[in-house]
């Protein structure tokens, strides 16, 4: 979602939109740019979008947060204040009669070594531990800085060509898992990731989906499941 106040007011408007329709809402991590809780404080921002959260729970919507790594230090404020399910891994699910999988993705497949030390780095308890002892004033920025850094660094056109090679091998990763885990589960039909900022629709098997979700930076992209159909959709408002 990012912390800009336009991106969290379009957010709440779609949730505005969805709320009279939606018996559950799936969210695919990497809602927030960066998120720490400390014992007894929260950081500062996203209230709107927290408030929508909390008003979408207390009228009954069951509302789901499948973390990402950029969110992934969610600890016990959202699921007890705002009444939201959160999930750290693969959750496989029957939505309406259908059964799907979904995960962020970071986590499914990656030929870094470099990714994969800094997920483990940043999940163990005691890094966790480590890192909540230095005072936000010194962690708060540094955070929003890497992620910056990071997405502008995908812009430089010198290193486009190894991002469209990085991606192409992130996509293949995710659909050998997908295609490994119908394997032994044929009855799943759709799969379902976030993470790549592409949107991406393909079959997988005899009879499943494959779906990137894209992302609210610029696509403003999201699914429907009616009990039937598996429709993508941009929003426009």
């Amino acid at each position: 979602m990012g912390s800009s106040r336009d991106a969290e007011r379009r957010v709440c408007a779609f949730l505005d939109s969805i709320r009279d329709d939606a018996a559950e809402i799936y969210l695919l991590g990497d809602v927030l740019d960066y998120w720490y809780e400390y014992r007894y404080v929260v950081p500062r921002g996203y209230a709107r979008f927290f408030g929508k959260l909390a008003e979408l729970t207390d009228s009954g919507i069951k509302v789901t947060w499948i973390i990402g790594n950029h969110d992934i230090w969610i600890f016990d404020y959202i699921p007890t204040e705002l009444g939201v399910e959160v999930v750290d891994g693969v959750l496989d699910r029957e939505v309406l009669g259908c059964r799907m999988v979904m995960a962020h993705g970071d986590g499914i497949w990656s030929d870094s070594r470099k990714f994969r030390i800094l997920r483990h780095l940043f999940r163990n308890r005691f890094c966790q531990r480590l890192f909540s002892a230095v005072h936000p004033r010194w962690t708060v920025p540094f955070a929003y800085s890497w992620s910056n850094h990071s997405r502008e660094s995908g812009k430089d056109i010198r290193i486009v060509e190894r991002e469209n090679q990085r991606m192409a091998r992130n996509v293949a990763g995710l659909r050998s898992f997908c295609e490994r885990y119908l394997v032994a589960n044929p009855e799943c039909r759709y799969f379902l990731f976030g993470h790549l900022h592409r949107l991406i629709r393909e079959r997988v098997g005899e009879s499943g989906e494959m779906i990137v979700l894209g992302d609210w930076l610029t696509l403003f992209s999201y699914a429907e499941y009616d009990g039937e159909e598996m429709r993508l959709h941009r929003y426009e408002g």
